[in-house]
């Protein structure tokens, strides 16, 4: 007798194509920063767990590099104005254009994603919407882009007002900020001397198939070919190097502390800079770190217990004179004020979407009081660095040159001589300005000497 067998039932479907739950992601992650006002790193922190969290975060931050580009474009395609659809297809439609247009993937790939996509948000209901919106993008997006950049702010993808101000502010150089906000930046890493050589960091990392470069101007700062995660790092563990800006490095050099002196890092957190100014000098006399965030504090902590190195860590807000801190006893204040991080934009497009023109004067009110507070703390003949991570001049020399007029007591202070000027270093009429991507390849930042008369 023959035994009839049932075919084995076919293979289950996948819930979802491969990719899609990512792009939904980095759709919300998208979605969190242009509607609820996140920055990108709150933003990311769901995906913090995830196996694909590198590529949720690679495809997020580029969507924000380049959302006020590709939300125009797509307009014309909805039937309605855009900003009347719902929050997260907005955030999808943009993400998935940033896919077709800047990553490898096919873009008809891109579409099938986003269509599954859709679901894993909530908005199934509008899967055909995203799939006839982004099948027309994939056709017209020659056109549709080429529409869009008609208008500067749109082709540099930054708010038409920022570009205005930028140029307000910087003549002819403001393209070249515009362009360098775009670009991927470099992964900048800090080597400890008293460690090894920054040749001697290179021999260590090509051991891991890695390749690197040291920095014409600065023998300390090494930049990879490639970024890598930290743990990967050779010494990193313990503080022989630290992922640090070249621009940024400038600060403890230019602070010019030395040992038996007594050191403030006003608005210290992350806690980069003092630690750089824990290892350059080792024998000061006391190092007080000060932020007003007291979680923030907790990642200076880890900076320093990673290399090795203490501080006083102080929670304060010096826009006036904490009870905990008596004025004219610091040698050395380094106030990294806090400001609109208008110099890092290619690290943090997010920028881009959160900063409003009102924000400007807001932080230079902060800056002023802050500056005040700390110079008010600094001895007679110490010397008070001032810089920021901002281009806007209404943050940086004209924050200077008014404390300067007001505070008689108050002198510039040289460059100091020990210190490489890196190249395409601006004098302005109060301290000096690196512009991002400039000859120096750095962030944008600013950076003012001061010194107390006795």
């Amino acid at each position: 007798m023959k035994i009839r067998r049932n075919p084995p039932p076919p293979p289950r479907r996948a819930r979802h194509a491969p990719g899609a739950e990512t792009l939904a992601a980095a759709a919300l992650a998208v979605h969190d920063v242009v509607f609820d006002g996140r920055s990108a790193d709150a933003a990311l922190e769901a995906a913090h767990e995830r196996q694909d969290r590198a590529a949720v975060r690679a495809i997020a931050l580029g969507t924000l590099r380049w959302y006020l580009r590709l939300k125009p474009a797509l307009a014309p395609l909805v039937n309605r104005p855009f900003d009347e659809l719902s929050p997260k297809l907005a955030a999808l439609l943009v993400t998935t254009a940033h896919q077709v247009e800047y990553s490898r993937g096919a873009p008809e790939a891109q579409v099938h994603l986003a269509v599954d996509a859709s679901r894993v948000l909530g908005e199934g209901r509008a899967s055909g919407v995203v799939n006839a919106v982004l099948r027309r993008f994939v056709a017209d997006r020659v056109p549709l882009l080429a529409s869009a950049d008609q208008k500067p702010g749109q082709r540099h993808a930054h708010p038409q007002w920022f570009v205005e101000a930028l140029r307000a502010a910087w003549g002819e150089r403001a393209e070249s900020i515009l362009d360098a906000n775009n670009q991927h930046p470099p992964m900048v890493l800090r080597v400890d001397p008293a460690a090894g050589t920054a040749e001697d960091f290179l021999r260590s990392l090509a051991s891991t198939g890695r390749e690197a470069r040291v920095t014409e101007w600065n023998r300390e700062a090494v930049v990879l070919g490639r970024p890598a995660p930290v743990q990967v790092l050779p010494g990193f563990e313990t503080g022989a190097v630290s992922v640090q800006d070249g621009g940024a490095q400038l600060a403890a050099p230019l602070l010019d502390a030395q040992p038996g002196m007594r050191v403030l890092d006003a608005c210290a957190a992350p806690g980069g800079k003092t630690l750089h100014i824990a290892q350059r000098t080792p024998g000061l006399a006391e190092l007080i770190a000060v932020d007003d965030d007291p979680l923030r504090l907790a990642r200076v902590r880890e900076n320093l217990e990673r290399a090795g190195r203490d501080a006083i860590l102080v929670a304060a807000d010096l826009r006036s004179l904490p009870p905990s801190l008596a004025p004219g006893q610091f040698d050395r204040v380094l106030v990294d004020a806090p400001c609109s991080a208008t110099g890092v934009i290619r690290r943090h497009p997010d920028i881009k979407l959160l900063r409003r023109p009102a924000d400007f004067e807001s932080f230079a009110a902060t800056q002023r009081r802050i500056l005040a507070t700390a110079f008010e703390l600094l001895k007679p003949g110490g010397r008070l660095i001032y810089c920021t991570c901002s281009v806007m001049p209404v943050e940086n020399e004209e924050v200077v040159a008014a404390f300067l007029g007001t505070q008689a007591r108050a002198a510039r202070a040289p460059w100091p001589e020990g210190v490489v000027r890196p190249p395409g270093l601006l004098e302005r009429t109060v301290g000096w300005q690196l512009l991002p991507g400039g000859s120096a390849g750095t962030d944008g930042f600013y950076y003012a000497c001061l010194t107390k008369l006795s």
